[in-house]
């Protein structure tokens, strides 16, 4: 049972995890712009989820939604709350790393008469990988971990079925230390070797390793 819930757990980070990295690049790229509409628009958004807690954004999407005629499952609740939060700070990752390519980059791509959108393209955000990865790696470690969240509004994931083990078994000691370790091997054996990786490959694309 516990490995049937973990394999949910991995559903979910990794439905999170993409719906998290496609707000992270729109909304860091929105905050960059130079309309005050797009830019404040962007700003609102993550200073809102950023500020308020993650467990009442998850109970208002599944709870209060369905009170204006939006009902979404327990799976898809979870993971629209889980992307929306993280999302807003990965945003604020993307905008450091893509304003920490240095201003030569930027003058070097207006020399070689590159539009606006193929400077960013071609030129920026490549670069920005190897800086946005390691602040970006931990924020995916602590969306795994927030995952378990998930269960107190029913997705049968991990630690919703070590709650119900031990409701039935009141083995507390032992089920909840065995879910333990699996959130542990799940980050240290699968997830952090893969970032790293990435971090590397990254680094190697722009010449850096």
């Amino acid at each position: 049972k516990l490995a049937n819930g973990a394999v949910t757990t991995v559903a979910v980070m990794l439905c999170a995890t993409i719906v998290a990295v496609t707000i992270s690049l729109i909304f860091g790229l929105m905050r960059l712009s130079s309309r005050f509409a797009i830019q404040g628009f962007a700003t609102i958004y993550i200073e809102f989820f950023r500020g308020t807690s993650l467990l009442v954004q998850l109970y208002w999407i599944y709870y209060v939604l369905p009170l204006m005629g939006v009902t979404l499952s327990p799976f898809v609740s979870g993971v629209i709350a889980l992307g929306l939060n993280f999302g807003a700070y990965g945003a604020e990752i993307v905008r450091g790393g893509i304003q920490s390519v240095p201003r030569g980059q930027w003058e070097a791509a207006r020399a070689l008469n590159l539009s606006a959108s193929q400077r960013m393209r071609r030129i920026i955000i490549p670069q920005t990988f190897p800086i946005i990865l390691p602040p970006a790696a931990n924020l995916t470690v602590e969306l795994l971990k927030a995952t378990a969240l998930v269960a107190l509004i029913t997705v049968v994931d991990l630690m919703f079925v070590a709650k119900q083990i031990n409701a039935t078994t009141w083995l507390s000691a032992q089920v909840f230390g065995t879910a333990l370790v699996m959130y542990y091997l799940m980050a240290r054996f699968a997830l952090i070797p893969f970032l790293r990786w990435l971090e590397v490959a990254a680094a190697r694309k722009v010449g850096k390793a």
